[in-house]
């Protein structure tokens, strides 16, 4: 059972953990959510910076923690895509220098294959085949499992991810930021079925539409045009409405186009990670209809649904288990299809 040292810097939290396997040591995440409130949004320069500042005392907190030296580490592992360039250089260069300087193999890890593995930290992991839900602040995915590193992306967001969504209709609402939390928190007195809200499609080229897609362009449209529409009439804005409408919409697109997904792929299991995996509208709307539909569903462990590093090793892990690691001069890419997470330990490096 291999042992890493893992490293997450791609967005606005920074993160260390020493992983076993599928067990996790240690994990401790510095995040940055307070500071880019002011700007409502993340700003990529002072990600960076802030990064910097945490990740050296965050590698000394978990080595204390797991009780280990770096001799009884197995390797290294650190996010190299995708993400924000300058944050993601951080982990990068602070895992390959380590790598080095200890002799230890290093693995550069895909973001989304770290939120796909994120779900087998759970007491009872899925086993594949299985669908994953991906739904986090910059992504929206359906992704079929076969096998460790065997992703097919079968369903994704043609615009803004639901959790960019979230965001900005909390900014249009005065809700502020994050969205997520501040929609939920808004909408737990209001009517979800107040508005009528569209439910976004995506046309094909040649015709119909791509069944299991999602665009929220013409939700986030449909929500300004009702705002101002409210606010010539006069009256106060109802916000919880308002709040519980849009976030009603979102979960039920979400959860009707993965169990449509997971039917027509003949699966029987739905696994929800990724940050907006914590809103509970969307895990309940999920459980309902995977019991009506007699699918089995997994939650990946709340702890470990926003960015953290404990998911990168468990990634990592895996392909040390398998005998791969990747060059030492491996760079980082601002994007790179998941489909070729493997791409990541061949030689030469891809970028």
């Amino acid at each position: 059972m291999p042992t890493v040292l893992a490293l997450e810097t791609s967005c606005d939290e920074s993160a260390a953990a020493v992983v076993r396997d599928r067990t996790v040591l240690a994990s401790a995440v510095a995040s940055q959510v307070a500071e880019h409130a002011r700007w409502g949004g993340v700003v990529p320069e002072i990600a960076s910076r802030r990064h910097v500042e945490a990740l050296p005392q965050l590698i000394d907190q978990v080595m204390v923690g797991s009780g280990l030296a770096m001799a009884g580490l197995d390797g290294i592992a650190a996010t190299v895509t995708p993400g924000l360039a300058g944050a993601l250089q951080v982990a990068s260069i602070t895992g390959r220098s380590l790598a080095r300087l200890h002799g230890r193999p290093f693995v550069g890890v895909h973001h989304l294959e770290g939120h796909l593995c994120s779900a087998l930290l759970g007491e009872a992991p899925p086993q594949p085949p299985y669908l994953v839900l991906l739904v986090s602040g910059g992504h929206t995915e359906l992704v079929r499992v076969d096998a460790a590193g065997a992703y097919t992306r079968l369903g994704r967001s043609h615009d803004d991810a639901a959790g960019e969504a979230f965001d900005k209709v909390a900014r249009l609402l005065g809700l502020g930021y994050p969205g997520g939390p501040a929609i939920a928190a808004a909408a737990a007195a209001g009517d979800p079925r107040r508005f009528a809200l569209p439910k976004g499609q995506v046309s094909r080229p040649e015709g119909g539409i791509y069944p299991y897609d999602f665009s929220f362009s013409g939700l986030k449209t449909a929500m300004l045009r009702l705002v101002r529409s409210l606010e010539d009439s006069g009256a106060p804005l109802p916000l919880a409405d308002l709040a519980a409408s849009f976030e009603q919409v979102v979960a039920d697109v979400l959860v009707e186009r993965s169990c449509r997904c997971a039917r027509d792929q003949g699966l029987d299991t739905l696994v929800l990670v990724g940050g907006v995996a914590a809103n509970r509208r969307l895990r309940t709307l999920l459980s309902q209809a995977c019991a009506q539909q007699q699918l089995h569903w997994h939650l990946a462990p709340l702890s470990y649904c926003t960015d953290n590093a404990a998911m990168i090793g468990v990634a990592a892990c895996q392909w040390l288990g398998q005998g791969g690691d990747s060059p030492i001069d491996l760079g980082i890419a601002a994007r790179w299809p998941l489909e070729q997470a493997a791409g990541l330990l061949e030689r030469p490096a891809p970028f």
